[in-house]
């Protein structure tokens, strides 16, 4: 082999471990200091790792890998009951929001929801004063933001974020206009339209088992 080739090689085997490093330790830091961030998780991982390769930095999906084996290896015993009441509490809380047609998103349908993580869903109404005042009638104090979400790779828009607390548990409620259950804004960490569960779907899912060995397969069979 050529001096050339073996330091060409050389080089790709570093970037390749220093892409592993660098997801290993954002899916620690996201995994128990609550980071949501993909992008603020994958930055402070290689500054703490002293990182500076620009090549190094790994993808969403790499990460969200790595935070799934590391749930694995080191939430083993906690981690199933953990993400099965908040599963719980999604269905409950999607029957109460039955009348906005409620779809579960994010860590809590995706299999890798923490201590830190909210119950996120997707609600729909044309007039996000419907959802708030719903709310408030009920009882429910909540606290109002917006989000930015990414509608295609080019066009983003901000939509109204409900966030409040049930039985100890964070929810984080966006309201998109009706026409967006025909077209999930794209997700963080593949830029393909987000998956997103209804009703059924996450009651279907709550009673699978919690063998995650084949986590995907499962979800993918309930998303069909």
């Amino acid at each position: 082999m050529a001096r050339g080739e073996h330091h060409r090689m050389h080089a790709q085997d570093r970037v390749q471990r220093n892409r592993l490093r660098v997801a290993q330790e954002a899916a620690r830091l996201m995994s128990e200091h609550g980071i949501r961030d993909f992008h603020h998780a994958k930055l402070k991982a290689a500054e703490r790792l002293g990182i500076h390769d620009a090549q190094a930095l790994p993808r969403n999906h790499e990460i969200e890998q790595a935070l799934r084996e590391h749930q694995r290896i080191f939430h083993a015993k906690s981690h199933p009951q953990l993400l099965r009441e908040r599963r719980e509490a999604a269905v409950e809380a999607m029957r109460f929001l039955a009348d906005f047609e409620p779809r579960l998103v994010g860590a809590v349908l995706e299999g890798t929801a923490d201590t830190h993580s909210a119950v996120c869903l997707h609600v729909f109404s044309d007039t996000p004063e419907e959802v708030t005042l719903f709310l408030q009638e009920r009882g429910v104090p909540v606290e109002v933001q917006t989000r930015r979400l990414r509608i295609t790779r080019d066009e983003q828009a901000e939509y109204t974020v409900l966030l409040f607390s049930a039985d100890g548990l964070p929810f984080d409620l966006t309201v998109l206009p009706r026409d967006s259950l025909r077209q999930p804004p794209l997700d963080r960490v593949d830029e393909k339209p987000m998956r997103r569960a209804s009703l059924a779907m996450a009651e279907e899912l709550l009673v699978a088992d919690n063998d995650d060995d084949d986590f995907e397969s499962k979800l993918a069979a309930v998303l069909r």
